[in-house]
């Protein structure tokens, strides 16, 4: 019994997408249930994907209605875009959310092959300002907080979720079509945080350039209010 026709029948019996994890666990768990499954016990992730791009090159190759995609990570089966009409007749059109406007397709773009990127960078390669846009994005659950710019002011830095995998049909951002103009646009960031010393508190500049002069030690930076703005 060949692995990929094990894998197969699970995601033919799925109910969702099912990661390379998930499957390696599920046959973990199969062995329990029969000798047959045992010598399955210990797959590797790496054995699994390689048996499911197998089994994908197979069924492109049958020209079946339906195909095995890898989606944001997860694999499964679905049907082929052209046979839509009479798969709708069957369960219906779901109701899904409305399409993204041009700004929010353009700032989403800047943003998947930017990332991590700040609302300030996207700003200044649109040329426009993108408070309501990103907070669709957001809200639309493709684009996400992943941490803060080591600058001044520490902004927040932007980038894209799971769900954008999803919602484009990719594997990963790695299948993003080519677009080095986009990644080439210049994008001019402000100075980095200036420290007397690694781990220390934050010095101004001043206090760094009368340190160089007269050799000594720069003072240390005087900590905020507890009450002024972060």
């Amino acid at each position: 019994m060949e692995l990929k026709f094990i894998l197969e029948s699970i995601l033919f019996s799925a109910q969702k997408p099912l990661t390379p994890k998930e499957l390696r666990d599920l046959l973990a768990t199969a062995a329990e249930h029969g000798d047959a499954a045992k010598p399955f016990k210990k797959t590797k992730e790496a054995d699994i994907t390689a048996a499911l791009e197998d089994l994908q090159k197979d069924h492109e190759a049958a020209q079946r209605s339906y195909r095995l995609a890898c989606v944001a990570g997860t694999w499964q089966f679905a049907s082929q875009p052209e046979f839509a009409p009479w798969i709708i007749a069957l369960v219906g059109l779901k109701i899904r959310p409305s399409r993204l406007s041009q700004p929010a397709l353009e700032t989403l773009a800047i943003i998947a092959y930017r990332q991590p990127v700040t609302r300030a960078e996207i700003e200044q390669v649109r040329g426009v300002a993108v408070d309501g846009v990103m907070q669709t994005l957001v809200e639309r659950g493709l684009v996400e907080q992943v941490g803060r710019a080591e600058v001044v002011g520490r902004p927040m830095t932007y980038g894209t979720t799971g769900l954008f995998l999803e919602y484009f049909g990719l594997r990963a951002l790695e299948d993003l079509p080519a677009a080095d103009e986009l990644r080439r646009i210049p994008v001019i960031r402000p100075e980095s945080l200036l420290t007397a010393d690694p781990g220390l508190a934050t010095a101004t500049p001043e206090q760094l350039a009368l340190a160089e002069v007269e050799g000594a030690p720069p003072p240390p930076a005087t900590p905020p209010h507890p009450d002024a703005p972060q």
